[in-house]
Parts: structure tokens; C-alpha cells; sequence
């Protein structure tokens, strides 16, 4: 790696940490605490993606992949994880009731919007519920639905109030999309940037430095709306592909594929004028 590329990737590594560092250090998270979990991804990243070809990995060469030494490099590997095992999976059917709900013609009303379900018989959300959340219990998903504000419950009829599950509150189900989205666009641009022989991954943003604060509202309206129904398009196309809803799609491997989109704005701070890209 040149000089250049270091000091580049350096400068970009200050800029991921900072909005990382200030939410470890809102919800107590030390240092000490951050530098055991870097250091057990290290060592994970090197024992499981940088294996000569063809030979074990061995705690000598993960100690000269990673810097750090045998000894450290054992007392890592020890150290038992934190596992969101649960909360992912609570979040991503949930996501699926609502996706079911807003394309199945079964649960769609004259209007082609999602329908008023009563809680139990044909058409109802216990029916959503056994369709698109597998083996969880009606009653938690509808306790979910209804605590996140995606849903509302009234004389044993459930509304849709919102296209999308994004938790409200609960800060479980908040952390858990931190973790993967941010994994999931780094992982892009680190694709983008090893494979430039191939056409790269789609990564773009428009942004612009000098606006007045009075536009954001109307900024973020069409961010929202623009944005919602580009998503409901894409997941109206990948839901036709996915293997879970079409068991009779046949194909070979098993992808994890879509499109994130989000939306940020920021003060630009003295002396930073020339460093916001647009």
C-alpha cells in the first residue's frame, strides 16, 4: 500500500470513527470495550478471509496478519461475542408482514392499498401473520407492530399506519440496523474498490454545502416520498425472486441482495467548507 493510500484510508478511518465514538461514549461504551471488539474482528477477518489457500490458519500468522501477539491473539479468540441473534430475527419478520401486506393481493383492499384486517378468520392478520413471519406467535407480532407504531389496533381491526418497519422505539431493534446497513455500504465501496475490473456496485449520493436551513422540511418530504417509492418498486421485483416466498424458483447459490437509501444532513462547521463532498 503507498503513502498516499494510507494517509488517505487513515484520514477516512477519523471520519467513520467520529460519529461511531460519540455514540459509544452516549451509551457508555470504554474504550476498553471497543479495543476488545476491534481486536476479535481482527483476528476473526484474518483467521476466516486471509488463510493461505490450500492450508489451516494457525494463531502464528493471524498474530503477523493482525499485529498483534500469539498470546493476545488466543485471549481474543476466547472472548464470548454479543449475539443479536434474536433481535434480527423479531426484525426481519416483522419487516415481512408488512412487505406481505402491502403486495399480496389477499391482504390488499379496492384501492390497491393495505387493507383493514380483522384480527382472526379468512383474510385476516393472523393469516398475514402465518404467511410471512414463519413460527412467530400472532399476538407478539401484532405487540411489535403495534409498539414501533407501524400499526394500529381498534375493535379488533389492524390498520397500517406506515410502508416500512422502522422501530420507533427500542433501542435494540435501532442497534441492530446500525450494525447491518453500516456493514452493508462499507462492504459496497470496499467491493468498488478491489474489483476495478468489474463494473462497480451502485454507491452514489447528492449533497450540496450551502443550503438555508428553511428548505430542509421540503428536502426531506421528497427525500421521503421519492425515496419510499423507488423501495416499494424494488422490493415488489425482488420479492418475485426470493426462495423463502417462491419455493419453486430454482437457481444456484444463495445471495443477499438490495438497495439502502438514506437521507443525513449536518451543520457544516468553520473550516470544513472545502472538505464536504457533493
Amino acid at each position: 500500500m503507498t503513502q498516499k493510500v494510507t494517509k488517505a484510508l487513515s484520514a477516512a478511518i477519523l471520519r467513520m470513527l467520529r460519529p461511531l465514538v460519540r455514540l459509544l461514549l452516549r451509551h457508555g461504551i470504554s474504550y476498553g470495550t471497543f479495543s476488545d471488539l476491534a481486536k476479535w474482528v481482527y483476528v476473526d477477518v484474518a483467521d476466516k478471509e486471509f488463510a493461505v489457500p490450500g492450508r489451516k490458519q494457525t494463531v502464528s500468522r493471524v498474530s503477523v496478519l493482525t499485529g498483534l501477539s500469539r498470546k493476545e491473539v488466543s485471549r481474543i479468540e476466547s472472548i464470548e461475542t454479543p449475539d443479536d441473534e434474536a433481535i434480527a430475527r423479531q426484525y426481519n419478520r416483522a419487516a415481512r408482514v408488512i412487505s406481505g401486506w402491502l403486495r399480496d393481493k389477499q391482504f390488499i383492499d379496492a384501492e390497491g392499498e393495505a387493507a383493514v384486517l380483522h384480527l382472526e378468520g379468512k383474510n385476516s392478520f393472523a393469516e398475514l401473520v402465518k404467511a410471512y413471519s414463519g413460527d412467530m406467535p400472532v399476538r407478539a407480532v401484532l405487540d411489535e407492530l403495534v409498539r414501533v407504531k407501524a400499526v394500529e389496533l381498534k375493535n379488533d381491526e389492524v390498520k397500517l399506519l406506515t410502508h416500512a418497519y422502522v422501530p420507533a422505539e427500542g433501542e435494540e431493534e435501532k442497534m441492530y440496523i446500525l450494525g447491518t446497513d453500516v456493514a452493508l455500504l462499507i462492504n459496497t465501496i470496499d467491493h468498488n474498490l478491489e474489483n476495478t475490473q468489474e463494473k462497480p456496485l451502485f454507491q452514489r449520493k447528492v449533497a450540496y454545502d450551502n443550503l438555508p436551513e428553511e428548505i430542509l422540511p421540503q428536502l426531506r418530504e421528497l427525500s421521503r416520498d421519492k425515496a419510499q417509492e423507488l423501495l416499494e418498486e424494488i422490493n415488489r421485483y425482488l420479492v418475485k425472486q426470493d426462495r423463502d416466498s417462491n419455493p419453486q424458483i430454482t437457481g444456484s447459490g444463495r445471495k443477499h441482495a438490495g438497495l439502502g437509501i438514506y437521507y443525513f444532513e449536518e451543520d457544516v462547521l468553520e473550516g470544513e467548507e472545502d472538505v464536504q463532498a457533493n
